[in-house]
């Protein structure tokens, strides 16, 4: 067999098939990337309408601050008021 036989016969069909799997392979692969940055996307836009905003929290921490200093007050009450131990 001669080189140039071997090269039309062999080498030229594997090279072909072996651009044709890397380029199915890079295809799939812009897919699969495309999709996973959708869903990124979508997942974003559901946290961004459906969590609490940091105004939101503020508030909540503002009313729970205040819950606590009415409790630590009347705790003060109850000690002030406690006889003393013997």
């Amino acid at each position: 067999m001669d080189l140039q036989w071997w090269i039309s016969v062999i080498e030229i069909p594997a090279l072909v098939g072996l651009f044709w799997l890397v380029q199915s392979y890079k295809t799939a692969g812009d897919k699969a990337i495309e999709s996973i940055r959708e869903e990124v996307s979508e997942f974003k836009l559901h946290v961004a309408t459906n969590y609490a905003s940091l105004a939101y929290l503020k508030d909540v921490e503002a009313r729970l601050v205040q819950h606590l200093l009415k409790i630590e007050a009347k705790l003060d009450r109850v000690v002030e008021h406690r006889p003393p131990a013997e």
